[in-house]
């Protein structure tokens, strides 16, 4: 494959770690503010929606429209409701990130590939920032983009394309490495993208659902990921 691509880019969540890792963390948040998590959730399902009736477009404030959805559900001030979501999700899950570990060999992996001359980068759904430096995978990245500040999120080939447009090279040249078929698979090959799937005893493989893409390949190592890609 080395000599079919020239870029690897990952997904984040679920995908460089085991998301049980992240959500065992999250339960007291759950437990204090469940009304706010339950509508944030319900809120990104209506983006995804609206985002498959209108394909190709994006939101230029994205986290005013995400908070006017949520808001909307708990009956609060939009405005109010943005500044609390920074609060209390953006910066507040700062400190559960820090504690949460990668998937065994994934620095290895990025090291390995970047080494390969292969240019590397990372999209998640969420502001990578976030987790800080990445787990010190951010530095050997090329790209490093979160979906909501361009305005769309997976699968909306949006921010593929724009992460293709940041690795400087097409999107055909891309392996994209994600853990969800419907999110990452599927929005990797709706922009021309290549697809691998984290899955085995990494993530919970899963048969696509009818009329999604499957993935090329899937793994369950970073070290089988890195001999499959330089081979």
């Amino acid at each position: 494959m080395r000599n079919e691509i020239e870029a690897v880019a990952f997904d984040i969540d679920g995908t460089l770690y085991p998301n049980r890792s992240l959500y065992a963390r999250l339960v007291p948040f759950a437990a204090r503010h469940h009304a706010l998590f339950a509508a944030f959730g319900a809120a990104r399902r209506e983006i995804r929606e609206w985002q498959a009736a209108h394909p190709g477009e994006a939101h230029a404030d994205f986290y005013a429209w995400q908070a006017s959805l949520v808001a909307r559900r708990i009956g609060a001030d939009a405005e109010a409701t943005r500044l609390e979501l920074d609060r209390l999700v953006y910066d507040g899950w700062r400190s559960v990130f820090a504690r949460v570990r990668t998937f065994p060999h994934v620095a290895e992996a990025f090291r390995s590939l970047k080494s390969a001359g292969l240019r590397l980068g990372l999209l998640s759904d969420f502001r990578p920032d976030q987790k800080g430096d990445v787990w010190g995978l951010a530095g050997l990245c090329d790209a490093v983009i979160g979906s909501e500040l361009v305005g769309a999120l997976k699968p909306s080939p949006i921010p593929f394309q724009a992460l293709a447009d940041a690795l400087k090279t097409h999107p055909s040249r891309v392996l994209y490495v994600g853990n969800s078929l419907s999110h990452d698979v599927e929005g990797a090959r709706r922009a021309g993208m290549r697809a691998a799937l984290v899955a085995g005893p990494l993530a919970r493989a899963r048969a696509p659902r009818r009329g999604l893409s499957a993935p090329e390949f899937s793994f369950s190592d970073y070290r089988q990921l890195v001999r499959i890609v330089l081979k």
